[in-house]
C-alpha cells in the first residue's frame, strides 16, 4: 500500500532537516566564493519548511503536485549548497 501524500510529506521535511546545514553559522555560509546565496536560499528552505509544516498540523492535505514542487525546490536547493561544497 502507498503511503498518503501527508505521510510522503512529512517524511520529506524530516529527511530536509536532517539533511540540509541549517546549523552552520552565517560566517561558514558566506566563506569564500559563492554560487546562489547559501544562507538566503537556506532562510527561504526554513520559511517553506515552516509553512508546510504549519499546513500539515492544520489538516491540509498536499496534492502530489504540491509533493514534487516542494521536493524539486529541495533538490535544488541541495544541488546549489552542494556547489558551495556545504553539503
Amino acid at each position: 500500500m502507498k503511503p498518503n501524500t501527508t505521510t510522503v510529506m512529512r517524511g520529506l521535511i524530516s529527511q530536509v532537516r536532517k539533511t540540509m546545514p541549517f546549523h552552520l553559522p552565517a560566517s561558514r555560509l558566506c566563506a569564500g566564493p559563492c554560487r546562489g546565496c547559501p544562507k538566503k536560499l537556506l532562510e527561504f528552505l526554513d520559511q517553506e519548511l515552516e509553512e508546510w509544516e504549519t499546513r500539515l498540523d492544520a489538516g491540509e492535505k498536499p496534492t502530489i503536485g504540491d509533493v514534487s514542487r516542494f521536493g524539486k525546490t529541495c533538490r535544488r536547493i541541495h544541488a546549489a549548497l552542494a556547489a558551495n561544497k556545504l553539503v
